[in-house]
C-alpha cells in the first residue's frame, strides 16, 4: 500500500494528505518525528537524503519527495476528481495560487528555520512570533486580493471545487492560526478555509486527526 512518511504539523504533509483524501486513494501513515529529529537519522536520510517530510512511497516502491511535485504526480496518476483545471491559463493560476504559499510562505516559516532563529541566532520567542506573522502577513496581503478581485475564484480559490491551491492554503491557515496570526484583514481567505474544513477530506487530513498528534 501506498505509505506516506510524515509529521503531523507539517504543512507540506498535510497538503498531500489533503491531495490523498480528495483523490479517495488510500495509504498508510509513518510518523517522522521532527522535533526529535527522526528526518536526520541514518535510515530516512538513506531513503531520503534531504531529510525533509513528506516522503511517498508507493505501491511499487517508488520513494516520492517534494510535496508539491508528489501532488502533481498524484493528479497525472489519478486525475479525477481534477484538482487542476481545463485550461493552461487556469492551470497556471492555480499552480501560482499554490506556490504563493508553498514556495514563498511556507520555506521561511518552517521548522528547519525557526530553530535556526532560536538557537544560532539567538532569537527569543517575541522576535520568533514576530518573524512567522511578518511572512504569513507579507504572503496573505498579496494572496487576499488575488483571491477576491481576479476571474476564476468561487467558493475555493479557483471556482467552486477543491483545487491544489486549497489543498495549499488550508494548512497555511492552520498554521497561521496557531501562531495566532491576525487574519481579520484577509475575509476571502477565512471564509474559503470555511468551506474546505466543511470536507471530509480536509477534516480527516488535519493534524488533529492523525496517529502522531500531540
Amino acid at each position: 500500500m501506498t505509505t506516506l512518511h510524515g509529521y503531523f504539523r507539517s504543512s507540506a504533509a498535510y497538503r498531500v494528505r489533503i491531495v490523498l483524501n480528495l483523490k479517495g486513494l488510500a495509504f498508510e501513515t509513518a510518523p517522522v518525528d521532527l522535533v526529535a529529529g527522526e528526518q536526520r537519522g541514518d535510515t530516512f536520510l538513506a531513503d531520503n537524503p534531504q531529510g525533509l517530510v513528506p516522503m511517498l512511497v508507493t505501491d511499487d516502491g517508488r520513494r516520492l519527495t517534494q510535496s508539491l511535485a508528489i501532488c502533481e504526480y498524484l493528479e497525472e496518476c489519478h486525475p479525477e476528481p481534477a484538482l487542476l483545471p481545463e485550461t493552461p491559463s487556469e492551470r497556471a493560476r492555480v499552480r501560482a495560487l499554490a506556490q504563493l504559499v508553498a514556495c514563498e510562505m511556507h520555506p521561511v516559516n518552517n521548522l528547519r528555520v525557526l530553530k535556526y532563529l532560536t538557537g544560532e541566532l539567538g532569537a527569543d520567542e517575541a522576535a520568533k512570533l514576530a518573524w512567522y506573522r511578518h511572512w504569513v502577513d507579507t504572503g496573505f496581503a498579496a494572496l487576499e486580493p488575488m483571491l477576491s478581485r481576479e476571474d476564476g475564484s468561487g467558493d475555493f480559490c479557483h471556482g467552486d471545487t477543491p483545487t491544489l491551491a486549497d489543498a495549499c492554503l488550508v494548512p497555511q491557515l492552520f498554521n497561521a492560526e496557531r501562531f495566532e496570526c491576525d487574519l481579520a484583514p484577509y475575509p476571502r481567505i477565512r471564509r474559503i478555509g470555511e468551506n474546505a474544513r466543511k470536507l471530509s477530506a480536509f477534516q480527516r487530513a488535519a493534524p488533529g486527526e492523525q496517529p502522531d498528534a500531540r
